[in-house]
Formats: C-alpha cells, sequence, structure tokens
C-alpha cells in the first residue's frame, strides 16, 4: 500500500493527526506518518522556493524580488497566469508515502482512522475525509494490483 497526499494537505493532516488524543502503538506509529509527512513537507517547501525563483524577477542572489503593495509583500511575478499555474500544479502535486517497511504502520493509521469517534468539524473534518479516502484509494489500488498478478 502507498498513500499519497497534495502538497496543500500535508500541514492539515499533520495538525491533524498529531491532534488525535491516541495511546501504545497507535501513538508511535502517528508520530511515525506524522514525521515521514513532515519530510514531504521539507520537499515541498524546497520545490516551492525554485518555483518562485523560476517563476519571478530575481535580485543578484537569485532570491525573488519582493515590493510592498497596500502594505503587503508581494511577488515581483513575470507571468501572473503562468505563475498561478504553476503555484497551483504543485500544490496539487501528490507526495507519496510508500508501503515498503511501513505497511503495519499505515495499517495502523487506517485503523485509527476508521475507528475515530471524535466529534469533527470545519478543516479537521476536511481533512479527515481526505485522509479515509487516500487510505481507501490505496488499498483499493492494492487489490487491483494484487489481482493482476
Amino acid at each position: 500500500m502507498e498513500i499519497k497526499i497534495e502538497n496543500q494537505k500535508l500541514v492539515p493532516a499533520i495538525n491533524f493527526l498529531f491532534g488525535l488524543s491516541l495511546k501504545g502503538q497507535q501513538s508511535r506509529h502517528r508520530t511515525h506518518f506524522i514525521n515521514l509527512l513532515r519530510a514531504k513537507y521539507e520537499v515541498f517547501i524546497e520545490d516551492e522556493q525554485d518555483m518562485r525563483k523560476e517563476e519571478c524577477n530575481c535580485d543578484d542572489d537569485g532570491k525573488p524580488i519582493t515590493y510592498k503593495y497596500q502594505g503587503q509583500d508581494m511577488l515581483d511575478v513575470k507571468d501572473l497566469d503562468h505563475f498561478k499555474q504553476a503555484k497551483e500544479e504543485l500544490y496539487k502535486e501528490e507526495r507519496v508515502i510508500d508501503g515498503g517497511d511501513n505497511q503495519v504502520m499505515l495499517q495502523t493509521i487506517k485503523k485509527i482512522l476508521n475507528d475515530c469517534d471524535q466529534e469533527l468539524s470545519g478543516q479537521d473534518a476536511e481533512v479527515y475525509d481526505y485522509l479515509l479516502n487516500q487510505f481507501e484509494k490505496a488499498e483499493a489500488e492494492a487489490k487491483k494490483g494484487g489481482a493482476a498478478k
């Protein structure tokens, strides 16, 4: 099983999972999963910085130029439409948590989500639904892949 999570969902997923009250093995597996998500987030941040360097006019040090507009820092973007498209693509790009040695941990996270009886609303409810959907997709893909063998 491998879990795919969009870049834009990494931080909300980390925050949601971090807020769950768990004990023992579930807590350890949750922490391990969060650490994997954090590592994926670090790569996303690097990719975002690279994208900004490509899409913006840069200073002599290679850093994107910013300017003030109505009190806010704005990027000096070369082509706004292209920048928006590149940003959207990057934010929707999926990061993969490969099962490999993490199969037991992923099954534990899936069980945590399935057994979650906390009352959720707002962003927590959205992230919970998203994560559960991603685990269901991964399981369906794993079954489909296993049936093809």
